[in-house]
């Protein structure tokens, strides 16, 4: 559903990605883990159609983002780490746009059963601008599911929620997966990945470090046991260690 061959990102003389190859298939749940500047946003960025690749190839539910955008697009939701919602239109607006935007018939029942799921109904006539952090975040979130994407982005996505609506968009992610959906997860907290994800990509300085399930990532390390906690799989790797 999203594959990655060969691609390079170069922004003048700074190589951003370099040669990153993955792939991400239905109803897997794939963590996106790397240092700051190791880049991850870079790599969703360029899926997402937001950004050319330098070199290589990114695909989209078999569509290539820069030869068939608008294919891909179509299959494709992208919640970056600081959604940018139109401060002049209500939640329901943004519905209404999203709708409009994907062709999506009959979405006015699914857009009220996403806003009762991340506790939004009665800020259905708010403003984005009126709207708290966490709030827009579980907007984005709306958004990006209501067209029924194959490939989900979700760049840091719990980023502003509360406990429960932490436990919401966990449960969501799942649910999508289950559902036949390819989900990326990027995030720093590596908790939420191991609680979440079925397979890991670890970059770092651009370059891919490990790519595969994460009980793989564990048993990349002889000495490292099965129940191993991916903070010592992740400081392992980008500190140098080789597997």
């Amino acid at each position: 559903m999203i594959r990655a061959e060969d691609f390079h990102k170069v922004y003048g003389q700074t190589v951003a990605v370099e040669g990153l190859s993955f792939e991400a298939l239905p109803g897997q749940v794939l963590g996106l883990l790397g240092p700051n500047g190791a880049g991850k946003t870079t790599t969703m960025r360029a899926i997402a159609g937001i950004i050319p690749p330098t070199r290589g190839r990114l695909i989209v539910a078999g569509h290539d983002v820069a030869a068939d955008p608008v294919a891909a697009k179509q299959q494709l939701a992208y919640v970056p780490d600081d959604p940018r919602l139109f401060e002049a239109l209500t939640v329901w607006e943004h519905l209404e746009f999203i709708a409009a935007a994907y062709r999506v018939d009959a979405w006015r029942d699914r857009a009220g059963r996403l806003l009762e799921r991340f506790e939004l109904i009665d800020r259905r006539d708010t403003l984005a601008g009126e709207l708290s952090r966490g709030m827009r975040q579980k907007v984005a979130i709306c958004c990006a599911y209501l067209h029924g994407p194959g490939a989900i982005l979700l760049d840091e996505p719990l980023t502003g929620l509360d406990p429960r609506g932490i436990r919401t968009m966990k449960t969501s992610v799942r649910e999508q997966a289950a559902a036949g959906a390819a989900v990326v997860v990027s995030s720093h907290l590596l908790a939420l990945v191991e609680d979440l994800c079925t397979h890991l990509l670890i970059v770092h300085r651009g370059k891919r470090l490990f790519f595969g399930p994460v009980a793989e990532a564990r048993g990349a390390f002889a000495e490292m046991s099965a129940d191993a906690p991916l903070e010592d799989v992740f400081f392992r790797l980008t500190e140098g260690a080789v597997p």
